[in-house]
């Protein structure tokens, strides 16, 4: 081996160790700074005599986090219940009595609805031709369009968001001929984690 080809396989070896570094250091980066946020907007909403390190004699980091998992979990537990249920029956109520809060809320309450509905799920999750023919993504339908534009284009439309990667909680909405949406037989949590690992998860 010449001198040349030993820098070359030197130079190579560093960029595949470092290729790899960023691909581990990626999730685990993007938890870390998740859980970071977390925590900072925790200790500014949640009140001092609420938060446990206020009455320690230093601080313990990421109490909130516990606390806001144990809130959740009370929350869930609590929508079970018959009183539960009528708490949030009445408080929804509330929320869609409020101008422009309720347009968002009720978005909001139907698309969750859409992609957490069980097995129905599975019968969201599509492939589209997207963005040019050959390439296809991975997109969830959400419905059949009825706001008048299938009626306008004399052609039935299914309304398909299409989520960004890593991150997808962004993306598209884009409507699409009803033959030319294929639908897949995965989850809509098998499809979201093969959409954040940016396709390096077998959507098993």
């Amino acid at each position: 081996m010449t001198k040349l080809q030993k820098k070359r396989s030197i130079f190579i070896k560093f960029r595949n160790n470092f290729i790899t570094g960023v691909v581990v250091l990626i999730p685990i980066g993007i938890t870390i700074y998740l859980t970071l946020f977390l925590v900072n907007i925790l200790s500014i909403i949640l009140p001092k005599e609420l938060n446990p390190n206020y009455y320690l004699p230093y601080e313990i980091p990421g109490v909130e986090i516990f606390i806001s998992i144990i809130l959740i979990t009370f929350i869930g537990w609590l929508s079970l219940s018959f009183i539960g249920r009528k708490m949030l029956e009445i408080l929804n109520n509330i929320l869609k009595k409020i101008p422009i809060l309720r347009t968002i809320y009720s978005a909001i309450v139907q698309m969750t609805e859409t992609f957490t509905k069980g097995e129905g799920s599975k019968k969201n999750v599509v492939l589209v031709e997207y963005p040019r023919k050959g390439s296809w993504a991975v997109g969830f339908a959400t419905k059949e369009n009825t706001i008048g534009i299938s009626d306008k284009i004399k052609q039935d439309l299914v309304n398909v968001f299409i989520p960004t990667t890593p991150n997808p909680t962004s993306g598209f909405l884009l409507m699409f001929p009803k033959e030319e949406v294929i639908y897949l037989d995965i989850s809509f949590e098998q499809a979201s984690k093969f959409i954040v690992s940016a396709g390096t998860s077998d959507p098993k």
